[in-house]
């Protein structure tokens, strides 16, 4: 029984003592321990290279196409449509002075013809009281001159009351006869100028009356797009003058998808309509396009037809010393990322322009030669380490024509960044207005 105990006592101990012995052993044996530092990974990022530069800012508008002039064709005269053109359906053009229809001219060549008879008529018995009158002179010269009596009487011997109606009757046949010729003129229906007939209301073998609506046409000489431009915009445009009749030469870039492509066309910006929306406070300005329909051989462009959606791009002011930049990159507090001399982030603090669209124009904070990150990166980035892996040059906008500047592969490189890097919010209202 005591062996048992003791067994029971000592096994237990020869077991932690074994277990000591091995861990001790363990302990010696153990690989030796290398310290190493921690490795740092700079953030990849691309930059522009600032490059200020006199600038035209596009101001970005919406509108529709509608024609310079459109006319509602009225019959003047009655009768039975007896001739058509063959341009005479919807959508046909016709030239100006171009016959669209005549009406039955019969009835009006009788009415002219007895027009010009009564003139005859009239102009015959005029020669004849102009005979007499001239017969009664001559006989009152011999009467003696104590026999002559009142300037009544006188008048009367000569006969001017007769000739004065004869004239009157002569001059009522003539505009008898300018009236027959007017009503035989209006059977013929011309074109008043280059058109595109909208609609018909009329047809061959139909019996018109004064005042039937015949037709509807508009010009297509020119086309105008109203667009609507805030009131905070218009500062950077340069707008007609209210008294001026003649077209300013402020470019207007038209555009629109044409079955899946985009199709341009150049405009000038011709007037204002001179008073501010009540409710919106925008102004309508009138775009105005030479040969909308492409009829002109010299006419590069693809019909603009009238009804067309279309954007516009309006040439801005020139503005001096801007830095265009794409305004994804904008955080919050009017604050961009540049890169220092040593490499490393820095948050610059920026004033642009109050524009929209997805360029920001940068007046002020930005200099040459500054590196402004094109990648959007959080707060927390603040002073690290960068490594630069694509460099261009800022510039967007309207360029002056002699300018080499502006590179248009920043747009591109903006967008495929843009794409790549997380968006920043966008707060317009902490822009400051330049």
């Amino acid at each position: 029984m005591a062996t048992k105990l003791l067994s029971k006592k000592v096994l237990p101990l020869l077991m932690l003592t074994a277990a000591a012995a091995v861990s001790y052993l363990m302990y010696l044996n153990r690989p030796t321990s290398e310290t190493t530092e921690p490795v740092y990974v700079p953030v990849t990022i691309d930059v522009a290279e600032v490059v200020r530069q006199d600038l035209r800012i596009p101001i970005q508008a919406q509108g529709s196409v509608a024609p310079l002039r459109q006319t509602n064709l009225i019959s003047e005269v009655s009768g039975n449509i007896v001739e058509v053109s063959p341009a005479f359906n919807v959508g046909g053009f016709v030239s100006a002075g171009e016959v669209i229809l005549r009406i039955d001219p019969r009835n009006y060549q009788t009415r002219l013809l007895q027009a010009q008879a009564a003139l005859e008529s009239a102009n015959s018995n005029l020669a004849q009281e102009k005979g007499r009158a001239q017969v009664a002179l001559n006989e009152w010269e011999k009467l003696p001159k104590g026999s002559q009596r009142s300037q009544a009487a006188k008048d009367l011997y000569l006969r001017k009351p007769q000739l004065g109606q004869a004239e009157a009757q002569s001059l009522a046949a003539q505009a008898d006869l300018g009236t027959a010729r007017d009503d035989l003129e209006r059977t013929i229906i011309r074109a008043p100028y280059d058109a595109l007939i909208s609609k018909k209301h009329s047809e061959l073998g139909q019996f018109v009356s004064m005042g039937t609506q015949l037709a509807e046409i508009f010009s297509v000489d020119y086309a105008e797009v109203r667009l609507a431009i805030p009131q905070s915009k218009l500062t950077y445009i340069e707008l007609p003058g209210l008294a001026s009749t003649e077209s300013m030469n402020t470019q207007v870039d038209l555009y629109t998808d044409v079955s899946g492509e985009v199709k341009h066309w150049p405009a000038t910006l011709h007037r204002t309509e001179g008073t501010y929306d009540e409710r919106s406070r925008v102004l309508h300005t009138v775009a105005r396009v030479s040969d909308p329909y492409a009829l002109s051989k010299d006419n590069e462009y693809p019909p603009l037809r009238i009804g067309t959606f279309v954007n516009a791009n309006i040439q801005g002011k020139l503005q001096a010393d801007l830095v265009a930049l794409p305004r994804y990159i904008l955080r919050a507090g009017n604050a961009v990322w540049t890169v220092d001399e040593n490499q490393q982030l820095r948050s610059r603090k920026v004033t642009i322009l109050r524009t929209g669209g997805d360029t920001m124009y940068v007046t002020a904070g930005l200099q040459d030669g500054d590196l402004v990150s094109l990648t959007a990166l959080d707060s927390n980035f603040a002073g690290a380490k960068v490594n630069i892996v694509s460099r261009t040059k800022t510039g967007a906008g309207t360029p002056l024509p002699d300018d080499p500047v502006i590179l248009p592969e920043l747009a591109e490189d903006s967008a495929s960044t843009a794409a790549k890097a997380p968006q920043i919010p966008q707060n317009d209202s902490h822009s400051d207005a330049g």
